[in-house]
């Protein structure tokens, strides 16, 4: 496919748009704005059977051609998924979505902070500064103060530190399977898995709740779709920034319909949280040979996928 940047750049937008507006349902959910609170693993279920459905039916549409799947690694890969969207789901019911999707934001640092000894990869300077920007950014979003502490920011972090370990796993598939194949494997799994941790708690939706529901699996699946098709037309490193305008449709969808506004320290947080992913981002693009790469798909989590830390084939400064 012919690279088209300006494209690819509208598409990461889009799915930035649609990442956001799962978790503005899921705190819609998760609260009782839509009727009695849902329980935050049975809201990660309808992400997973409703985009398993979507991608059901492209499957039966498309019929892609399938390979035999590496499915000890799409499990694990589940798994830390499904824990990094139920953690977020759980956040954004307590605390602003600006903060919980900044805080997710530390999900590539937590990657590359794993990679190191699950994977063999080497930091240098660079990257620990990265690091250490980043997680100075997330400190001042969890207010560590008696006064100011925000418990629920924790979950927000968990959902991050599930995210940062999926971001591992899928470097393990990457370029082994095709995207779309993925996809539909990881939703499959995904929906066993969440239809199982979320029996115990689960109750009947209202129709407005059965909606969202749909909607938060419509709107990533969406997402995921669009996060493909950007990286088919542009290199992953040219459309990383772009996943930052989540932070801003969050903010903007929970002023809209929460009437919560950012406060100084949620401004200041998210910034120093972006500039430290930012810096990782950029890192990674001058370790990288130019061009598209291969993907193993988007995460499954809210958190959009910044470029995979590569393999440590050259010095780095």
């Amino acid at each position: 496919m012919r690279p088209n940047p300006p494209l690819a750049a509208a598409l990461t937008l889009l799915a930035s748009g649609f990442v956001a507006g799962t978790t503005l349902l899921a705190k819609m959910l998760g609260t009782d704005t839509l009727g009695p609170a849902l329980h935050p693993l049975q809201v990660s279920q309808g992400r997973f059977v409703f985009a398993l459905m979507v991608f059901s039916t492209a499957a039966l549409i498309l019929r892609p051609q399938m390979t035999r799947p590496a499915l000890p690694v799409h499990t694990l890969r589940v798994l830390f998924g499904w824990g990094g969207v139920s953690f977020m789901f759980a956040a954004a019911a307590f605390i602003p979505l600006s903060d919980a999707t900044a805080i997710s934001f530390l999900n590539p640092v937590v990657g590359m902070l794993l990679a190191i000894p699950f994977l063999g990869e080497k930091i240098g300077r660079v990257r620990v500064s990265a690091a250490v920007i980043a997680l100075v950014g997330a400190m001042i979003l969890l207010r560590p103060t008696p006064q100011a502490f925000q418990p629920a920011a924790l979950l927000a972090l968990g959902a991050a530190l599930c995210l940062g370990a999926e971001l591992v796993v899928i470097k393990r598939l990457s370029g082994r399977e095709g995207a779309f194949q993925i996809l539909l494997i990881n939703n499959f799994i995904g929906t066993c898995i969440a239809s199982a941790a979320a029996f115990a708690v689960w109750q009947m939706p209202t129709p407005a709740q059965w909606a969202a529901l749909a909607g938060v699996g419509v709107l990533m699946a969406s997402a995921q779709t669009c996060f493909i098709q950007a990286i088919r037309r542009a290199d992953a490193s040219f459309v990383s920034p772009f996943w930052y305008a989540t932070l801003v449709f969050a903010a903007l969808y929970d002023f809209l319909l929460f009437s919560v506004r950012p406060d100084a320290i949620s401004l200041l947080g998210a910034t120093i949280i972006v500039a430290g992913a930012g810096l990782l981002a950029w890192r990674e693009a001058r370790l990288r040979p130019v061009g598209p790469r291969p993907s193993a798909a988007s995460p499954s989590g809210t958190a959009p996928m910044p470029p995979a830390t590569p393999p440590p084939s050259r010095p780095e400064r």
